[in-house]
């Protein structure tokens, strides 16, 4: 989960660094992915009983909010 987690960011990061915008979106689309790794682990998590219930939601929300996010920068490119 962590690593999906630090995926997200990292591919962000490095999109933007790129020299265009192709590739920024490429990397956009790496990072959707990610999120939607950790939110399936934080799903298998609840199903399992790992954790506690509000965190695993508040986690899910949020992770619902960041790939609102990367959708609408993949939009607006």
């Amino acid at each position: 989960m962590r690593r999906a987690g630090v995926s997200v960011a990292s591919n962000i990061a490095e999109g933007y660094g790129r020299m265009s915008k192709g590739e920024y979106k490429q990397f956009l689309g790496m990072a959707r992915g990610s999120n939607l790794e950790a939110q399936t682990q934080l799903v298998i998590a609840r199903e399992l009983g790992y954790g506690n219930p509000q965190t695993l939601k508040e986690s899910e929300d949020l992770s619902i909010e960041v790939g609102k996010m990367l959708t609408a920068m993949l939009k607006k490119l």
